[in-house]
């Protein structure tokens, strides 16, 4: 998943925060998320060695915490986590300094450039890991009660003006999140004739905090969000209905005018890695949980103020029976 000054006084400072974290710990290069984890991470014990990517949002996090501690805390692997966006991360697979994507979304350009049908060979898909992603455009609860006719994407013009910021230019502002996640707003917007303009908030944090104080505070917001994700146990966001999505609706970037497509989540890892085979890797191809499992521990992480590394001990405390399975 993708990278502003906001309607309310206050919210620029945020999104700036969030910006300027994610820079810090959510873009960096493989080389120095390796230096970075080297001091931390333990020897490794009969399973060898995973180096886990962490992608800049806290479903990802959830996931890769989750099996991360499993293999470092029950099968004595040496885990290493890279806080990398999601094309650094495939980048890696050739040279061994990524072992294990745990949550795709879907990558058709990177599957041809890494995948041995077409590309260089050195990543393959690992199966599913049991999330279903949900992607689309998404209000508030409050503006969906008091205008429901906002949830049909053929009315979103006669309220432009009422989502108009500083930043839209005169148009209605459209929410983006990270730049780097997959997604085709610009055309739609474009291709649907809609008044809006795409403004990036930056991450996955700021969109959030965009979200949780438009609902407070009764603000018009619409944006890019997704589901699995603990927000919605919180605010209850309402989906925009698009054209439906048909097979060969996005092919072409510059011409999507449909809406997102429910997706599989999947695991993607270094072919090498995956012939060497071991207990980490049986692990990893083993790992499947539900949206709300991850949510769970995507609660604990941003809205409980835990570690990663605890709230992932903590659901594996109580689902050790989940994680049997996996073992298997």
């Amino acid at each position: 998943m993708r990278h502003i000054s906001w309607r309310a006084t206050g919210l620029t400072s945020v999104a700036a925060s969030a910006t300027l974290l994610l820079a810090a710990c959510g873009g960096g290069t493989i080389d120095d998320e390796t230096k970075a984890n080297e001091s931390k991470a333990g020897g490794a014990g009969e399973c060898g060695e995973i180096n886990m990517a962490v992608n800049p949002w806290v479903g990802y996090e959830a996931s890769a915490y989750v099996v991360g501690r499993v293999a470092s805390e029950q099968l004595g692997c040496k885990v290493n986590y890279k806080n990398l966006k999601e094309d650094v991360s495939w980048q890696g697979f050739g040279t061994g300094e990524v072992d294990v994507v745990i949550e795709d979304w879907g990558h058709p350009d990177l599957e041809k450039k890494f995948f041995a049908e077409e590309g260089d060979g050195s990543a393959m898909d690992a199966g599913p890991n049991g999330n279903v992603g949900i992607i689309g455009w998404y209000v508030p609860p409050w503006l969906a009660e008091e205008h429901p006719d906002i949830l049909e994407h053929e009315n979103l013009n006669k309220y432009a003006e009422q989502f108009a910021t500083s930043e839209s230019g005169g148009k209605g502002q459209f929410l983006g999140a990270d730049p780097s996640y997959v997604q085709f707003d610009e055309a739609i917007i474009s291709n649907l004739g809609l008044d809006f303009k795409v403004v990036f908030s930056g991450s996955e944090a700021a969109t959030i905090t965009a979200f949780q104080q438009a609902e407070k505070n009764k603000e018009f917001l619409i944006g890019y969000f997704y589901e699995p994700q603990w927000l919605f146990a919180e605010v209850p966001l309402e989906k925009v209905a698009l054209p439906p999505y048909e097979d060969g609706c996005q092919d072409d970037p510059a011409k999507v005018a449909c809406d997102y497509p429910e997706t599989d989540l999947k695991k993607i890892v270094s072919t090498s890695w995956e012939e060497e085979g071991g207990s980490g890797v049986d692990l990893v191809k083993g790992f499947t949980w539900t949206n709300d499992d991850q949510n769970q521990v995507a609660k604990y992480i941003s809205e409980d103020g835990m570690k990663p590394e605890d709230a992932a001990d903590k659901w594996i405390a109580d689902n050790q029976d989940k994680v049997d399975a996996w073992l298997e």
